[in-house]
């Protein structure tokens, strides 16, 4: 079992921007994770299973909807606290993260923002404190990039919507109560419609064989003729951009957490190169391995700065949506050479699990894809820059 050690790395002194809130809600979190979660996560990842225990330590930490407000039953903090807390997750493993951002920013956000009021009431307050669960469903089996194509349907049958179709690659589906669900309306318009477990023709396939990610569940959405009522619309937005902007929460969060894998690979690399001797010295002490550490802290610097400015915007509303995709992009990129870097150092030990290094190597592999591809968020850059489509 792997002692945690982590202390943290702050080379520009981003400490001196944060408010003593801030702080404590880092502490907090960072203790709970090296508490309850550091001991058991490279047992959860080689067995390839969630551990649903720590359900409630998330909720206690205020890792569901830290941004929602209090009212609904969320910490009501704002979006930079929502960053930290993702940081500190993905610091351990990026699973983790996944699961609390999947509930904040896919489940409760639009539930928060579009739901009618009964639907806040109903709930936002479980789903904070992790009673319910729940997952978001986008992604198709022939429409990833191409959200817009989606096939998955529903028409009008009296008092309800009769859904059918598939979703898949989807983070918390094998144990959610609740699956927002985005689907075409018989005029072709994307609606969100919240889909409960126990409903008829609804199952939720757990999805096996996973390199990466193997600390969270995922699993399909299928829907055979899922007699759903009409009340369970999400009435507040319609259109492919209500869930995009569902997104744009849950990559801001990913930016952060990304940051954290990255800084959790270097702490290890740093460590290892202080007490590892080769040739009668440190290896820390020779040129190309402090050149590989002096380029994983300036990258990650970058990385903290340029989120950091994100979550100042995002607090004040002015945050687009290309500047959250430039973030995502950008630190998860990053967090993938920090990773192969810091494993070149560590050399063959590096494969192995006594080190968090190729976990967190395995698992940005699927961070770096989902939610937007790599190249689809390039490309979101280029139009947002030269105001000409690349996607037509």
């Amino acid at each position: 079992m792997r002692t945690d050690l982590y202390q943290g790395h702050d080379y520009y002194l981003l400490d001196e921007l944060l408010t003593e809130e801030h702080k404590l809600i880092r502490e907090t979190a960072r203790e709970w994770v090296k508490k309850e979660v550091s001991p058991i996560i490279e047992e959860a990842a080689e067995k390839c299973e969630f551990p649903r225990h720590l359900l409630s330590g998330l909720g206690e930490i205020g890792a569901f909807g830290p941004y929602i407000p209090a009212e609904y039953g969320g910490p009501g903090l704002d979006q930079v606290s929502y960053g930290i807390i993702m940081q500190e997750l993905e610091r351990c493993d990026s699973g983790l993260r996944s699961t609390a951002s999947v509930q904040s920013s896919l489940v409760m956000y639009p539930i928060w923002r579009y739901g009618s009021e009964e639907h806040k009431k109903k709930y936002l307050s479980k789903l904070a404190t992790g009673e319910m669960m729940g997952c978001f469903g986008l992604t198709e089996p022939d429409h990833g990039s191409n959200p817009g194509g989606m096939t998955t349907h529903f028409k009008e049958d009296g008092e309800d919507v009769i859904l059918n179709g598939a979703k898949m690659w989807i983070s918390n589906a094998p144990f959610a109560d609740i699956a927002v669900v985005w689907a075409k309306n018989e005029e072709g318009r994307i609606q969100g419609v919240l889909v409960e477990r126990g409903m008829e023709g609804f199952s939720t396939p757990t999805m096996h064989g996973k390199w990466s990610l193997r600390a969270s569940d995922t699993g399909e959405l299928i829907f055979d003729n899922v007699r759903v009522p009409k009340a369970n619309i999400l009435p507040g937005r319609d259109g492919l951009g209500a869930p995009l902007s569902c997104l744009d929460s849950a990559r801001y969060g990913i930016a952060w957490g990304a940051i954290g894998a990255a800084l959790d690979c270097y702490d290890t690399a740093l460590r290892y190169a202080k007490e590892r001797m080769q040739f009668d010295r440190p290896i820390g002490q020779f040129q190309l391995q402090q050149k590989k550490l002096a380029e994983m802290i300036t990258e990650i610097t970058k990385a903290q700065l340029l989120t950091y400015r994100l979550g100042q915007l995002r607090d004040e509303g002015k945050a687009t949506s290309a500047q959250i995709s430039m973030a995502k992009r950008n630190n998860v990129d990053m967090a993938l050479t920090v990773a192969r870097d810091a494993r070149q150092m560590i050399g063959g030990m590096g494969i192995t699990g006594e080190y968090p290094i190729m976990r967190h190597m395995m698992n940005l592999e699927s961070v770096v894809t989902y939610e937007g591809t790599h190249d689809i968020h390039l490309l979101i850059t280029g139009l947002d820059v030269t105001g000409l489509n690349a996607f037509v």
